[in-house]
């Protein structure tokens, strides 16, 4: 192992292990120390800080032979897809979204199920996973390997914590939403949710894959074909 991908190994478990301690064990006596603004103000720091440190990392690992091809048609099918679906989710999960913070979330756990929550309650952390796989797909390499398994970990494990803390938070009105919804995706829920976060989906999934070509000089999604 060279010095830079431990470097990059070493930024990915501080990204992932402070976002974990932070959110969790450490977060009550840290809000009863400095409040809850000096807390999310600590807490943005470290995030930000472990980011950048994650990414530059990232840059100074090389990037090693690939475990597979990716630069064949199938993997680079599958991350299309993968990435539209995960764009829907992105897009759907800002739509009345009771894990996120607001006065009114048991109100809107109580409405049950609607748009991309008829295929998890955890959108916008299954949007993060479905990036990570799909990058992981088609750039098989180590150094996209820590960053992807760092970024999924994060998100799916995150999304369990989430789980349990919002049960001691929200109470039975928690307790009812995860009766009605799934951790797990259900893809037929895609159906069901909505002209929205499809529309949009699709917009953010046609720009971002089109930025690839002018950011890295790698043709991503349709434009792969299209170009």
């Amino acid at each position: 192992m060279t010095d830079a991908f431990a470097g990059l190994v070493a930024a990915a478990v501080a990204f992932v292990g402070t976002h974990f301690a932070l959110s969790h064990p450490l977060r009550a006596p840290l809000v009863r120390m400095a409040g809850d603004k000096g807390f999310q103000a600590a807490y943005s720091l470290v995030a930000f800080a472990t980011l950048g440190w994650l990414v530059v990392a990232f840059r100074a690992a090389t990037g090693g032979a690939m475990l597979w091809d990716g630069f064949a048609s199938a993997p680079w099918i599958a991350a299309t897809v993968l990435m539209l679906v995960a764009s829907v989710l992105l897009v759907g999960s800002f739509m009345g979204n009771p894990a996120l913070p607001a006065p009114n979330a048991a109100e809107v756990a109580a409405r049950g199920p609607h748009g991309v929550f008829h295929v998890t309650r955890h959108p916008m952390m299954w949007s993060f996973a479905l990036w990570s796989a799909s990058h992981l797909l088609v750039s098989p390499t180590p150094r996209v390997l820590v960053l992807t398994l760092a970024i999924a970990a994060l998100a799916l494990i995150g999304s369990h914590l989430q789980d349990r803390k919002k049960q001691v938070l929200m109470g039975h009105a928690w307790a009812d939403w995860e009766a009605k919804t799934s951790y797990w995706p259900r893809l037929g829920g895609l159906a069901k949710a909505g002209a929205v976060p499809w529309l949009g989906g699709m917009a953010l999934w046609l720009i971002a894959s089109w930025a690839h070509g002018p950011l890295i000089a790698v043709p991503a999604g349709a434009w792969r074909w299209i170009g």
